[in-house]
């Protein structure tokens, strides 16, 4: 069988073992939109289903044969001639159709699960292979429980069935056994004693019991495998399978000499695909997809990430398809983070008395442990403290209004110390306040955009003001935030003023 030494073909079983956790079923459409994103990740095989399991997975494996034109379309059987028949009737459409056969390897599953002996458990072996060969070219073979098997007796049953016309063998672990270098071990003595083992690929399918099932894939390759069984986000049964995204971007990172076809930049999208309609969280802390995989919350570490990158990132989050990661304010962390996040907001750090922002900042998250935009945002518009340097102050705001008078505004504003007053009317009593203000800072001020939102709910709520003004030709966003409605919008309109000034 020739193909290149080098690459790893990635064996995608998110659909077959994934979808054996309970409440992850997914229907046929849903199926394909999957495997159409795994095409387009660059899965070399698509494990589509158990056809013999029901008649919805038969249709499924014959619906995805139709619709996958690149990757191999595989059909998992037993080593039984009905599973087989099934399992080729359902390929029938299939571009590269492949039937993936085998029976148990170690005596644990020769004694307990079959009631038979090694000599039988080889000959049922080969004649699913023989058989599966009359119906497809690509025939994979996979040794269940191999992790646990006899070497010498595994390695008599992988020569046997590739003479009998196995293109890839599977060396599972099933129960995730392994340590690493005990199935890194075992490849390589298949390598070393399999007289035959050129003629077909090797594969490793290892499960996540002991937390070792991406380890012991990379083991697995390193000593000579050259097919990556895996699913998405390392869903499947009990603890799950071998995770794809995380031993793609194993191989992408270190320098092994082996490549994929996998183009990582859609893991985040397909791993919220597959998160949705599997109804399968994905912990925070999950390797390349968690939500947490690029936040940087330490203080220490925010400063270090923020001087150079790899301080603290070895995985650029660009590559995996995020735009980029995440410095999260907490109480853990500094002025530098919090420099960062105002920078971003659009404020100029020169103009920021950045101890004042950053002393209330400490308080405010102490009490809310994660700090949104919005409370960057309240902190900095909050008209009762000195978050500018030589910034326009709030130090007086007085409206009276209703429906038998004009309304009027009365303000204070204090500016490098000195504090100036003013009155003025308007259409509503934001109107008058901000005609107020315009008539102290004496500029010509053009206001283009004013929205409130109210943050929770409630007559009682704190809404938040958003202000775009343009001055000399640029535009200027300026946020307030009061349950005083008149009171935001002033604290908005200085906020943007104090901006440009």
């Amino acid at each position: 069988m020739i193909h290149d030494p080098n690459k790893v073909y990635i064996f995608d079983t998110t659909l077959r073992d994934g979808e054996q956790v309970p409440g992850c079923q997914l229907d046929t459409k849903q199926k394909i939109e999957i495997a159409k994103a795994l095409e387009l990740l660059g899965v070399d095989v698509i494990e589509a289903g158990f056809p013999i399991s029901s008649p919805g997975d038969f249709q499924s494996v014959v619906e995805l044969s139709k619709a996958i034109k690149n990757p191999t379309i595989c059909a998992l059987t037993r080593a039984i001639k009905g599973d087989i028949d099934v399992a080729a009737e359902s390929l029938k459409y299939a571009k590269h159709p492949r039937i993936h056969t085998g029976i148990g390897s170690s005596d644990m599953h020769i004694k307990y699960k079959f009631n038979s002996t090694r000599e039988q458990i080889l000959e049922r072996a080969v004649e699913a292979v023989k058989y599966a060969k009359k119906f497809v070219e690509d025939v994979e073979f996979y040794a269940e429980d191999a992790g646990r098997a006899d070497n010498e007796f595994l390695a008599q049953m992988i020569e046997a069935v590739i003479a009998a016309g196995a293109t890839v063998v599977n060396i599972p672990d099933t129960n995730g056994y392994c340590l690493p270098d005990q199935y890194g071990s075992k490849i390589l003595y298949l390598k070393e004693n399999v007289k035959n083992i050129d003629q077909a690929i090797i594969s490793v399918h290892c499960h996540n019991d002991l937390g070792l099932a991406t380890a012991n894939s990379i083991a697995g390759v390193i000593n000579g495998a050259r097919q990556i069984e895996c699913t998405i986000n390392g869903i499947g049964e009990r603890a799950g399978n071998t995770a794809l995204e995380e031993v793609s971007m194993i191989l992408k990172t270190h320098s092994l000499g082996l490549h994929t076809g996998i183009n990582s930049k859609h893991f985040t999208e397909l791993s919220g695909m597959v998160s949705r309609m599997m109804h399968m969280p994905v912990q925070p802390n999950k390797a390349i997809v968690g939500k947490n995989a690029f936040a940087h919350s330490s203080g220490i570490h925010q400063d270090g990430f923020l001087k150079h990158r790899e301080n603290y990132e070895i995985i650029n989050p660009e590559d995996v398809g995020l735009n980029s990661a995440d410095i999260i304010l907490t109480a853990r962390s500094g002025r530098h983070a919090l420099k960062h996040h105002l920078e971003r907001l659009d404020y100029d750090i020169d103009k920021i008395n950045i101890d004042d922002v950053y002393e209330r900042f400490l308080v405010l998250a102490d009490e809310k442990k994660d700090i949104t935009d919005d409370d960057l945002l309240y902190l900095m518009s909050d008209g009762e403290t000195e978050s500018y340097k030589n910034g326009y102050k709030l130090n007086l705001l007085q409206v009276v209004c209703g429906d038998q008078v004009k309304p009027v505004a009365n303000i204070k504003l204090q500016y490098e110390g000195v504090v100036k007053e003013a009155k003025a009317e308007g259409n509503g009593p934001v109107d008058a306040t901000i005609n107020a203000i315009v008539s102290i800072i004496d500029k010509d001020i053009t206001l283009k955009e004013f929205t409130i939102q109210a943050m929770h709910g409630g007559s009682d709520d704190v809404s938040k003001v958003n202000m775009k003004v343009d001055y000399e030709g640029k535009s200027f966003v300026g946020f307030g935030f009061s349950t005083d409605i008149v009171k935001a919008s002033a604290n908005a309109y200085l906020d943007a003023i104090n901006k440009f000034l």
